[in-house]
């Protein structure tokens, strides 16, 4: 799966050229009501420890028993990933201590996991692309959450997250850049929520990064790695990947060793801390778990989940271009979270679905997205509806209002008129375009009446021509067709 170096994604350093390698453990959060292997509720912000069974709590003599749903959802994930999916597979106990793990062991699984190796193929630009392998993903309980900021004396434990449903889903070392390594992690998180498996909310720790970073020589041997551990942001991934190469090769060119450690990154100091000697598998003491069977289901299961996937982006972004005829980097921004694909379609079909997908395209990658990312949310979080967004393209379609004009109205509909059809908005405000001749005329006449040097030079230079449409433009309130005026200068000036 790696792919050749590119010279562009070197690091120059005092000694020469130095190539990043990194390689990533993805912890996605299972979307399922209830836990890995027990019926406690998964639900977000909850007060502590109200979601605890007593599997949860590892109360003696409590048997787990596996969340099927979370099964069908790993399973979905491998078939998302064009990943083998294991029809037998077998849950581990990891052996080590923290005090917010009361069993003093994690289930997971090691040596036989119900996903093998699959790919992501990650764009990084228009007409760059990359793949990533993924080389395993495996089941595993989450630990609960230990808080230290809430008394001065105490450290808390809330056991709420204790046995959630993680996915971990370990690529191989294919990445080479800061900017591959926070491509990859959208991408895989577009696929998670496109299937409804994660729903990748980082900010909650739905999704978190284990990013391993190591340096070489371009063509050299793997470097010795470091961990730098939970990582819950796209941007602090690509800066922990930066600064924990740049460190790396300031030891190595110093004369030093890199040492094989797990780290903390610190994003407001820029700099990543070590926090432990990175462990070994050997050093968990795995072994399979005694008190459950190992996982067996048949292909026709697999099969069945298969059949009923949706739509991948991937697929979807080959459709809007092949069927709408959208460029790559509409059909990318558009298909990237599912939700705005979603959003597009059902504002080009709505009504009579008769608008171009362009025009669609446009007003959502461009105004409304800006107004989303404003708000911080997606677009199709916004109170803007779909059949909003069609109104507005009908009415520049069928030349009752100028571009200028839309503008003013999706302002008016974010603001203040928050449901209105935006055609009724159009005619209770007055706002249709101007298009009587006669009035288009008299303006046209008065802009060039009173410029007579710039006339003179349209009618050398055409290209001057877009001056005076902006003027009569402005004149007329952005009321008047701008091809009816463009067409009447034309006429007066003999160009």
């Amino acid at each position: 799966m790696n792919q050749p170096a590119k010279t562009s994604r070197f690091i120059k350093g005092a000694t020469g050229d130095w190539e990043i390698v990194v390689g990533m453990e993805i912890h996605a959060q299972v979307t399922s009501r209830s836990k890995l292997f027990s019926g406690a509720s998964t639900q977000f912000g909850a007060a502590a420890n109200s979601q605890v069974s007593l599997v949860d709590a590892a109360m003696p003599g409590m048997l787990q028993v596996v969340n099927a749903e979370c099964v069908r959802q790993a399973v979905r994930t491998g078939l998302g990933l064009n990943a083998k999916i294991n029809l037998r597979s077998v849950f581990d106990r990891k052996n080590y201590f923290y005090p917010d793990l009361p069993q003093g062991y994690q289930i997971s699984q090691f040596k036989s996991p119900i996903v093998g190796e699959g790919e992501v193929v990650v764009d990084l630009s228009d007409d760059e692309r990359f793949t990533v392998g993924i080389e395993r993903l495996h089941l595993e309980q989450d630990a609960g959450k230990s808080l230290h900021d809430q008394s001065a004396t105490e450290s808390l434990v809330d056991l709420n997250r204790s046995g959630v449903a993680l996915m971990e889903i370990v690529s191989k070392p294919d990445i080479r850049s800061a900017d591959e390594a926070k491509a990859y992690v959208a991408k895989l998180r577009s696929i998670l929520r496109y299937l409804g498996t994660c729903d990748g909310d980082m900010e909650k720790g739905s999704l978190r990064a284990d990013v391993n970073v190591s340096v070489r020589r371009p063509g050299a041997a793997l470097g010795t790695r470091c961990e730098i551990k939970n990582v819950n942001s796209i941007r602090f991934i690509g800066q922990a990947v930066d600064v924990e190469a740049r460190r790396q090769i300031g030891v190595l060119e110093d004369g030093g060793a890199i040492e094989q450690q797990t780290r903390l990154f610190d994003p407001g100091r820029g700099e990543t801390r070590a926090m432990r000697s990175k462990e070994e598998a050997h050093d968990y003491r795995y072994f399979p778990d005694p008190d459950l069977l190992p996982l067996e289901f048949d292909q026709a299961f697999v099969n069945g989940l298969k059949a009923e996937l949706p739509e991948l982006p991937d697929a979807r972004k080959g459709r809007f271009i092949s069927a709408f005829g959208l460029s790559e980097q509409d059909a990318a921004a558009l298909t990237a979270d599912r939700s705005t694909a979603d959003y597009f379609e059902a504002a080009l079909g709505h009504g009579d679905g008769k608008r171009e997908p362009k025009a669609v395209a446009n007003w959502i990658n461009g105004d409304l997205a800006a107004y989303a990312n404003s708000v911080g949310l997606d677009v199709a979080a916004t109170h803007v509806a779909p059949a909003q967004v069609a109104g507005i393209v009908d009415l520049i379609g069928d030349g009752t209002i100028s571009g200028k004009i839309a503008k003013e109205v999706l302002a008016l509909i974010i603001a203040e008129e928050k449901t209105a059809d935006p055609r009724a908005l159009v005619e209770a405000r007055g706002m249709q375009q101007v298009t009587d001749a006669g009035a288009i005329e008299t303006a046209v006449e008065a802009i060039v009446a009173g410029n007579p040097d710039k006339a003179a030079q349209a009618q050398a230079k055409p290209a001057m021509l877009g001056w005076f449409v902006g003027q009569v433009m402005k004149q007329t309130g952005g009321k008047a067709n701008p091809q009816a005026v463009s067409d009447l200068l034309k006429r007066k000036l003999g160009v």
